[in-house]
């Protein structure tokens, strides 16, 4: 964990968060700026900048964010209506906590990127 970090700050309970998921390893919360009617954070507790910094014996990781967000979906009714899962990664790409986190949108009709 980092120090600094708000959301290792929100996954160790320093920072209240509404919770939406969690387990030993993966936390899901609500948004506090949220950009749909569903916008929800899902971040590793452990400590990655970036998804370029998760080291490949760590990759797991990574599949267990994604059944978070197969729960929160359900979970939020989203799942058959239609989400968009984000994750930027480094500032051109939008990335503002340097924390690996995914956002997951839904709620409302979406459109098309591009």
């Amino acid at each position: 964990m980092d120090s600094e970090c708000i959301f290792c700050k929100i996954a160790k309970g320093d920072i209240p968060a509404k919770k939406i998921y969690e387990d030993d390893h993966v936390l899901a919360f609500h948004d506090i700026n949220p950009v749909a009617p569903t916008h929800i954070i899902v971040i590793p507790k452990k400590h990655f900048p970036t998804l370029n910094d998760v080291p490949e014996k760590e990759l797991n990781i990574l599949s267990k964010i994604y059944a978070a967000i197969q729960k929160v979906v359900q979970t939020t009714k989203i799942a058959n209506k239609g989400y968009r899962t984000i994750l930027n990664t480094n500032k051109e790409a939008g990335q503002e906590i340097f924390h690996m986190h995914f956002h997951v949108l839904g709620g409302r009709p979406l459109g098309t990127m591009g």
